[in-house]
């Protein structure tokens, strides 16, 4: 049963060491109005502000080579990584098929994902799909395949989430949970940006019996930046996921808050871990710009497995919390459930 499902095939969940939960190697999360405006060059005279800016830089927003993804993955590989998970979803210009080569290249295992992304990455076709029809297609692209392959998802989302909910987004929030209750996955969520949006999303899923524990919500680093109401949503049984780990500046440049850098973030998530949490926190580093990446001088998908240790260590944490993070729960939260094929 302990089966994870990678763009090469299903895997034990034994076999696989260090994780990544929530990162994206081919991806576009540019705006669409905005993907006519990329240039071709981060010089490194810009490459620290375009970087503060995140996203903001269409040609920062934007990965779509090859080469670039299998060399970031040896890095990885090269620090003690074992499998990433692609969380770029339709709207975000996945490709399953680069995904596969990547993984071949590499030797990592990679889990790509289901599911959609916010209403404005989406055609205006998609948006007047109905409910049952996108359960259907939700499940087929975790045990058929993605986008008319034979590669199959692993994980439904990181479902896109606006603030507020579009009518269209709800749906997509309900037609992902059936789709991960009928197929044994786990359910990411990508939450607006308010504190209460991951609230009213539960509402949304419970009718559908989904377990909670199959449900991820994505980005506490800037939903719920402090930690107030993360403690809420533990008690409810859900999994939440730190995944701005890198991310070491107090600007956030998609809202007025303050981002929490990699100490505060291992300081909330012990907090929560001494309360008997332990089971239901992720961590990774949500790439998902050049500038991040270390082919363009960004700290790369394993900064987490090279750097967070001595963190922690200074902090006085147990070493056990890290395999924790990196190895069981992502295992326990991929690890497919139920009647799956």
């Amino acid at each position: 049963m302990n089966k994870i499902r990678t763009v090469q095939g299903d895997i034990t969940a034994e076999e696989v060491g260090s994780s990544m939960i929530h990162e994206h190697i081919i991806f576009d999360i540019t705006p669409p109005h905005k993907r006519a405006l990329k240039t071709n060059n981060i010089s490194m005279n810009d490459r620290w502000q375009i970087d503060y800016l995140s996203n903001e830089n269409p040609e920062n927003s934007s990965q779509k080579e090859v080469s670039i993804a299998v060399n970031e993955l040896r890095f990885f590989s090269d620090d003690g990584g074992s499998l990433i998970v692609d969380q770029s979803v339709f709207g975000l210009d996945r490709s399953p098929n680069d995904l596969l080569e990547i993984s071949k290249l590499s030797g990592i295992h990679i889990v790509a994902a289901a599911g959609c992304y916010t209403e404005p990455y989406l055609q205006e076709t998609y948006l007047k799909t109905g409910i049952d029809e996108l359960i259907n297609h939700f499940v087929s692209e975790v045990q058929i395949g993605l986008d008319g392959t034979s590669i199959k998802a692993g994980i439904i989302g990181e479902i896109g989430c606006s603030w507020p909910l579009t009518a269209f987004e709800k749906k997509a929030i309900i037609a992902a949970a059936c789709a991960a209750d009928k197929t044994g996955t786990s359910l990411s969520i990508h939450p607006g940006r308010a504190p209460d949006a991951c609230l009213q999303i539960l509402e949304i899923i419970e009718p559908t019996g989904l377990d909670p524990d199959r449900i991820i919500f994505c980005h506490m680093d800037r939903t719920h930046p402090d930690g107030t109401g993360v403690k809420q949503l533990l008690q409810l049984g859900v999994n939440v996921e730190w995944d701005f780990f890198g991310i070491e500046q107090s600007y956030y440049w998609m809202g007025n808050l303050e981002l929490p850098n990699d100490f505060d973030r291992l300081k909330l998530i012990n907090t929560f871990a001494d309360e008997g949490h332990e089971n239901q926190i992720l961590i990774s580093h949500d790439i998902c710009t050049k500038s991040r990446m270390r082919s363009f001088g960004g700290h790369g998908y394993s900064h987490i497995l090279r750097n967070v240790p001595e963190l922690m260590k200074r902090l006085g944490l147990d070493t056990e919390l890290f395999k924790q993070l990196t190895h069981t729960n992502p295992r326990k939260v991929l690890a497919l459930r139920g009647d799956w094929k």
